[in-house]
């Protein structure tokens, strides 16, 4: 079954003349397929490679304008899979698109620690920037009924969006892909980039993460309890993060002295390799922890949302010292949103503290019966 990608229309609109369009992603997101996909309605002259093609990476290190004219003078388009592997590849692509400023660039790589160093500061101005993350609910929806996407939410939950994971059909097989999935090329990228012959301590560091959705992590507890530095502790963070496996949100604050703002909530991209890291695969009916997988997907959901919308909300979850507390809150162009995650049918209120100190902030529960607004964008039910 093929699922269009919401991201398509971001690669459309980017691809230009001159400019140089990298998708970033995890592993196995389907970066390649989205930017194929694109390919077969591009009209003009163009050319596929791999970073690991030896000899794309020797016409391109060698950083000759006249050599970049014979090979690829010819074009309209260039893409480069994997482009990280070359070296001095953000060299090469700005004396590229200097030689040749009639040529589209199309690059991509799973290691955003590489390309995006790489390709950053030697193309100010000429690169835009798409990540690609696992499959969103919307674009399920959008490939059958919303209905039916809701009806196999519980599958979302604990099996995650990965492309392969999602598309498996058996529970086998799913358990294959997900296996792999995390075993594997999640952790290929850091351990390289790290040089780390065991990643024993990236694990335990992922399963304690787990165990802590929505809530504060300390990064003190966390160096205690692996027998690490805190700054081994920041860096393994950082490095995770930076490979698409966790992601930040910080604490909001502006009247309140007693708002916890020092420490942060850690949230995986990925439901499936949440439930991967724990060894916990069992449905979510039989689950005790349904409530902080809920509110782990609804945020990674609202993720996805916020890229594809083009929205420059900055994210926060809010919480006092006196235990009054808000799972996510959003501030864009001066105004506040905040939500509450439950899985279950209570409705809370938003606390006391909250609305005399932020008067002019909405607030809402997201449920299962009213998420499609929160993950799918405003206009969904329209």
């Amino acid at each position: 079954m093929f699922i269009q990608r919401k991201a398509m229309a971001q690669l459309s609109e980017s691809v230009k003349p001159g400019r140089v369009v990298a998708v970033y992603g995890p592993r196995q997101s389907g970066k390649t397929t989205l930017v194929r996909e694109y390919l077969k309605s591009f009209a003009g002259r163009m050319h596929t490679t791999t970073g690991e093609d030896a000899r794309t990476a020797s016409v391109l290190r060698s950083f000759s304008a006249d050599e970049y004219a014979r090979r690829f003078g010819d074009l309209d388009l260039l893409f480069i899979d994997e482009a990280q592997s070359i070296l001095g590849i953000g060299k090469a692509l700005k004396l590229l698109v200097d030689t040749l400023p009639g040529l589209r660039v199309v690059v991509s790589g799973s290691s955003s620690l590489e390309l995006a160093g790489q390709v950053g500061e030697p193309l100010v101005g000429r690169k835009r920037t798409i990540t690609l993350l696992p499959l969103a609910f919307a674009e399920i929806a959008a490939s059958g009924t919303m209905a039916d996407a809701a009806n196999r939410l519980g599958e979302m939950l604990v099996w995650g969006m990965y492309p392969e994971v999602w598309l498996a059909t058996s529970e086998r097989s799913r358990r294959e892909a997900l296996r792999e999935l995390a075993e594997g090329y999640l952790f290929k990228d850091i351990v390289a980039f790290e040089s780390l012959r065991n990643s024993d301590k990236i694990r335990r560091l992922l399963m304690l993460v787990a165990f802590q959705i929505g809530k504060e992590v300390s990064l003190s507890e966390l160096a205690t309890n692996l027998g690490i530095a805190r700054q081994t502790v920041e860096r393994y963070l950082d490095l995770l993060e930076k490979t698409f496996v966790i992601y930040r949100v910080g604490g909001f604050s502006r009247n309140l002295r007693s708002e916890v703002v020092k420490m942060s909530r850690w949230y995986f991209n990925d439901n499936g390799v949440l439930n991967a890291v724990t060894g916990l695969l069992n449905p979510i009916d039989a689950r005790s922890d349904a409530g902080a997988l809920w509110e782990n997907w609804a945020m990674a959901e609202r993720r996805k949302c916020l890229a594809w919308t083009g929205s420059g909300a900055t994210r926060y979850f809010w919480r006092t010292y006196t235990q009054a507390e808000i799972d996510s809150v959003e501030e864009e162009n001066g105004s506040l949103r905040a939500w509450e995650f439950k899985w279950g049918r209570r409705t809370p209120r938003a606390p006391a503290s909250w609305l005399a100190a932020y008067p002019g902030a909405s607030f809402g529960v997201i449920s299962p019966d009213t998420m499609i607004p929160f993950v799918c964008g405003a206009d969904a039910l329209s």
